[in-house]
């Protein structure tokens, strides 16, 4: 927050930080996803500074990391194209490619929002993504000619951390959910 005393009221915007820390937190596997519940919802109805900075104190770094971009745009033709590592994770990615294999990598992203969109248009490709724990992949908005898909989460009964909603056109490509190594 900042150098003003706990017992201020805090603001919507000294919540909406405190939530995204948690959130971040949450993404980085340093909460549960019953702890993270339970103090996002703490966070939403607190009043003052003080219970927001109780509820950030004990994560290593209480400063909510940039802002992801709304949109990644992926085109390319030809080669690969890697995303991995610490990476924010935006609400949706644009992904145009012809010869290329794509990898997304989300068991180190950094995920703030509950729903990803990849409206894909792709041809004589790959797309592969590196799953993580409680993520789900939806492909029902995908059109495929020879195109072939190998994923397995698809449990949406489940509360997932990550719903990855794949929307578009495949020709003659792949899409692969690979588990991380260990």
């Amino acid at each position: 927050m900042s150098n003003d005393p706990p017992d201020v009221r805090a603001s919507h915007e000294d919540r909406d930080r405190a939530v995204d820390v948690l959130r971040i937190a949450g993404g980085d596997g340093r909460l549960s996803t019953e702890e993270l519940e339970k103090r996002l919802e703490l966070a939403l109805n607190a009043r003052t500074l003080g219970e927001l900075a109780a509820l950030t104190a004990d994560l290593p770094d209480s400063r909510p990391a940039p802002e992801a971009k709304e949109v990644l745009v992926i085109r390319q033709e030809g080669g690969k194209y890697v995303q991995d590592g610490r990476w924010l994770v935006p609400a949706r990615i644009d992904l145009r490619t012809q010869l290329c294999r794509v990898t997304l990598d989300f068991t180190q992203a950094v995920i703030t929002s509950s729903a990803l969109r990849i409206d894909a248009e792709m041809a004589h490709g790959r797309l592969v993504i590196v799953s993580a724990p409680g993520m789900v992949i939806d492909t029902g908005g995908l059109n495929r000619t020879y195109s072939k898909l190998k994923v397995h989460s698809t449990d949406w009964t489940a509360e997932p951390r990550l719903r990855v909603e794949l929307a578009g056109t495949l020709i003659h490509a792949k899409v692969i959910e690979r588990r991380p190594r260990r």
